[in-house]
């Protein structure tokens, strides 16, 4: 053999120091492949994450308007008993009113009764 491809034949046959040269560097690429596995799910979790929480504002806006809106309606909940109560109130006084005015249509139907017979 020519010491020509002797050297070829050396440079092809990997020697203790260039398998570990190699087992090194596919360690490291596989270290950096994990690495940038790793980044790609935080990157994903992270935008997860930003999504709901934006779901969960818009949740509590939500809750927030509809706790306005129960607020408004308990205003217009005692605003109406208060009406009613006044209602009741102006009825009984009418019916004491007209309890009066029968009194009254009762004393005068009675005077008026002997003159008719």
């Amino acid at each position: 053999m020519n010491q020509q491809a002797q050297t070829k034949n050396a440079q092809s046959q990997p020697t203790p120091t260039n398998r570990e040269s190699l087992t090194i560097e596919a360690r490291i690429s596989r270290l950096e492949s994990i690495v940038g596995q790793i980044g790609e799910a935080v990157l994903t979790t992270t935008e997860t994450i930003e999504r709901f929480a934006e779901r969960v504002d818009a949740l509590a806006v939500q809750v927030q308007h509809q706790g306005h809106q129960i607020q408004q309606q308990g205003y217009q909940i005692f605003a109406l008993s208060d009406a009613v109560q006044t209602l009741a109130e102006a009825q009984n006084g009418s019916i004491e009113e007209l309890e009066e005015l029968t009194k009254t249509l009762q004393r005068l139907a009675a005077t008026l009764e002997p003159n008719v017979h």
